[in-house]
């Protein structure tokens, strides 16, 4: 199988990404998807993807310490951000959960214009006006289906989006983008798919066919960034149990359910994924943001193993970047 790149920020470095179950992921979504349809909607149900969760991250309650260490190491976890000690980190649940010092080691420009990452992810930008190709034939994402309401359709159907991929070694916290008011807040029933580029490339808009929750914030406020509505969509995945929204407005204290009417501030957690990989979306409206330079220079490489780019004809590069830090900032 082709390998798959991507480009840390801070660095610049080309990375060869290591996909998790990389084999098992191309069974699953060549052979068995197309010869045996019934086993692989059972595979990518909400009962097997609890189950792989529970084998993975719960059926050891404890784990020895070496076993431990080998984990941390594996996941290339820095304890010294951590919020826990390493002492406290001692199931592949409490690992997978852990909550870190972002108020220090995640550091935010706070000026209401600029648009932060939402995760400690590996991102793709881009625009439904400048790419259309992509979209035409619904083989990245359809935005009506992807939003699920046809009351938000016509304000994203030419939207700006970042694409976030969360892997299993990610902090597992979602962050708020941007200062808003909650205008609506929703769930969408649907599979666990694998987050695994080569799923994305097989099955059109597998966005679409995961279960997700949907967020649309209004910019518009005071002490907002003024770039009208943003979608932020929130998609489960394979070996992932569940989405608990538990925004904190100061550091993890207090947590509580995103609802109409909140206002949530910009940087603060809003939502966990409980476990394994998992995808988050940003939509803008057309005109009303420029995304980071480096990000968009990155995102249009050719000299890049990406899969997105061999699979979708046209280079579609990742970026791997912290959350809170800034993707764009308003027009």
């Amino acid at each position: 199988m082709q390998a798959h790149q991507y480009i840390i920020r801070e660095t610049g470095e080309i990375v060869t990404e290591n996909l998790i179950g990389d084999r098992s992921i191309q069974l699953l979504y060549s052979n068995i998807r197309e010869h045996a349809p019934a086993m692989f909607r059972a595979l990518t149900s909400k009962q097997m993807s609890g189950f792989l969760g529970m084998m993975h991250f719960d059926l050891q309650r404890t784990f020895a310490q070496n076993r431990k260490h080998q984990l941390l190491h594996k996941m290339h976890i820095n304890l010294e951000e951590c919020v826990a000690t390493a002492d406290e980190l001692n199931t592949p649940r409490k690992i997978f959960e852990r909550q870190i010092r972002y108020w220090d080691v995640r550091p935010m420009d706070t000026a209401p214009e600029a648009v932060v990452s939402s995760a400690d992810a590996k991102v793709l930008l881009g625009s439904l006006t400048e790419t259309p190709d992509l979209f035409i034939k619904e083989k990245f994402f359809s935005v009506d289906e992807l939003l699920g309401s046809p009351s938000w359709y016509q304000y994203f159907k030419d939207a700006d989006f970042a694409v976030f991929r969360l892997t299993p070694d990610k902090y597992h916290y979602n962050h708020v983008p941007v200062r808003g008011k909650v205008l609506d807040h929703y769930t969408l029933s649907g599979g666990y798919h694998s987050c695994n580029p080569q799923a994305i490339i097989s099955v059109a808009s597998l966005y679409t066919k995961n279960r997700r929750t949907v967020t649309i914030l209004d910019t518009d406020i005071p002490g907002g960034a003024n770039i009208g509505k943003v979608a932020m969509i929130e998609l489960v995945a394979l070996m992932i149990g569940d989405l608990v929204q538990c925004y904190s407005e100061y550091r993890y204290d207090n947590p509580q359910p995103v609802a109409k009417g909140m206002i949530l501030e910009k940087g603060a957690p809003k939502s966990l994924y409980r476990p394994g990989s998992s995808t988050d979306i940003l939509l803008f409206e057309s005109g009303r943001i420029q995304f980071s330079e480096d990000l968009l220079a990155n995102s249009r490489r050719t000299d890049v193993a990406s899969r997105f780019s061999s699979g979708f004809k046209q280079p579609l590069v990742e970026t791997d970047i912290k959350v809170r830090s800034t993707i764009a900032a308003a027009l």
